[in-house]
């Protein structure tokens, strides 16, 4: 697990961006107001950056379910699963279907049974009290090496 300060979340993101390509998933679990929307945010403004694109709005996509950015051909689905309660939900919102040039972005994908061959999951934690906050990486297929030892 690795300590690290919110001032510091570019730096992660930036890591894990540089490991990113196009039909990859990135599960995020943590509770509420664990950084969870923050890393999502830094993780686009980066994206967009590096291509020249406008940065726009990232928001927590709690109540719509789904926030959907396009980077040039590049689609980032941001999906907040916190509210679903059942699978049928989940093939409604069109989450199981393929997209060649798309980087998929789960909060609470504990409600997900099935992964994805190529994931980053992400563990947010945070002791309100002591203001701590670490961070876990756990990776899947292509992911599976990936660490950050230090920020």
């Amino acid at each position: 697990m690795l300590k690290y300060n919110l001032s510091q979340i570019n730096k992660i993101s930036e890591k894990v961006l540089s490991n990113l390509s196009s039909k990859e998933c990135i599960f995020l679990f943590g509770e509420l107001g664990s950084g969870k929307t923050t890393f999502t945010r830094s993780l686009i403004h980066q994206l967009q950056e590096k291509h020249k694109v406008k940065k726009t709005e990232v928001l927590s996509p709690t109540f719509n379910l789904l926030y959907e950015y396009e980077v040039n051909s590049l689609k980032i689905m941001h999906y907040d699963l916190y509210r679903l309660k059942t699978i049928e939900e989940l093939y409604q919102l069109g989450f199981f279907e393929n997209s060649k040039n798309s980087i998929i972005i789960v909060e609470w994908p504990e409600k997900i049974k099935k992964g994805f061959e190529n994931r980053l999951e992400i563990t947010f934690y945070y002791d309100l009290k002591e203001d701590n906050r670490k961070i876990k990486f756990k990776g899947f297929g292509k992911w599976k090496n990936f660490k950050i030892n230090e920020i």
